[in-house]
């Protein structure tokens, strides 16, 4: 029976001959914490990347803005699944020509509209690979179907080690502590971020590498997991906030009740404001953390609360 892809990620924990990168330690912002009590939240939505998991840049990168980062990952993706015996022989590197050809289908998917006009494409990377390994089974390329499943499958799996490959992540000091204690504070919790089909099972993944945690239902309500793949557009696009925070919104709690937090203040706070939720930024590191003293300022984007901490967040909660 093929590995569901949570076993397949765990099943790495059996090999030695993988070496991850990990992401870069967060470098200290000098900002002064608002930990305010904010009375009545029912509900806190979290943004995963550069919040929950630290990454580099604060976000999950389909074309990483380092070549190098993306030689290495395409390298170990063609010798990890045996591509490159299926791949046209073309001049350079198997990297370059797989390079070129999984840009071309990234531009395909960033040019097909949207449902909403206005907002921003979000890529499926399983879809992209699915594309790509097509081609390549098309001229004779085999792969493990008892292992990896049907050809969806697999190319999640593909796409899930591609991007292990090219940004490390670790989960947030502490977080495992902070989400059972909201969970236990009577709160629901919900997510809103740009990522990838695979993303909840890398989330749960490194939750587990801190702490024993067997499900990210024991605290994540699956109606309020909006994942921009899922929803086919990307931040700052109103409705993959709605798809957040709308099933929270269904079962009774008001729009006022909700906070949001992240790490960026144009393309997540600010437009979260929009909806009515309240906000709060995560100002832990000067790279991901994207602020400036002016938006701090404005009534339109400024956030209700500051954390330097995501332990702060009990105090804000006053649980």
């Amino acid at each position: 029976m093929p590995k569901s892809l949570q076993e397949y990620i765990a099943s790495f924990d059996q090999r030695s001959d993988l070496i991850w990168p990990k992401p870069p330690a967060p470098k200290p912002l000098k900002a002064t914490p608002f930990v305010k009590p904010l009375p009545g939240i029912r509900a806190v939505v979290w943004a995963i990347y550069g919040t929950l998991l630290r990454i580099d840049g604060g976000r999950l990168q389909h074309l990483h803005p380092q070549p190098l980062r993306m030689q290495i990952a395409l390298q170990k993706t063609i010798e990890e699944f045996h591509m490159w015996h299926s791949m046209s022989r073309k001049p350079g590197a198997p990297w370059e020509y797989m390079q070129q050809q999984y840009k071309r289908m990234v531009d395909e998917e960033l040019l097909k509209r949207t449902s909403h006009r206005g907002e921003m494409r979000e890529i499926d990377s399983t879809i992209v690979w699915a594309k790509l390994i097509d081609r390549l089974i098309r001229n004779e390329y085999q792969y493990d179907k008892g292992v990896y499943g049907e050809l969806g499958d697999f190319a999640e799996k593909v796409a899930y080690f591609f991007h292990a490959n090219l940004q490390g992540v670790a989960a947030t000091d502490n977080v495992v502590e902070i989400l059972r204690q909201v969970s236990q504070g009577g709160m629901r919790q919900g997510i809103i971020d740009d990522g990838q089909s695979f993303t909840p099972a890398q989330l749960l993944r490194a939750l587990q590498q801190q702490s024993p945690v067997h499900s990210l239902s024991e605290f994540i309500s699956p109606t309020a997991l909006a994942i921009s793949s899922d929803v086919q557009v990307r931040k700052p696009s109103p409705s993959l906030f709605a798809a957040g925070f709308t099933p929270l919104i269904r079962t009774g709690i008001e729009p006022q009740s909700i906070l949001y937090v992240s790490h960026r203040v144009d393309e997540d706070l600010a437009v979260a404001r929009q909806s009515g939720v309240r906000t709060a930024l995560y100002a832990a590191d000067t790279v991901c953390c994207q602020v400036t003293p002016a938006q701090l300022r404005d009534p339109e984007t400024k956030p209700d609360r500051l954390l330097t901490d995501l332990r702060q967040i009990r105090q804000i909660l006053d649980i």
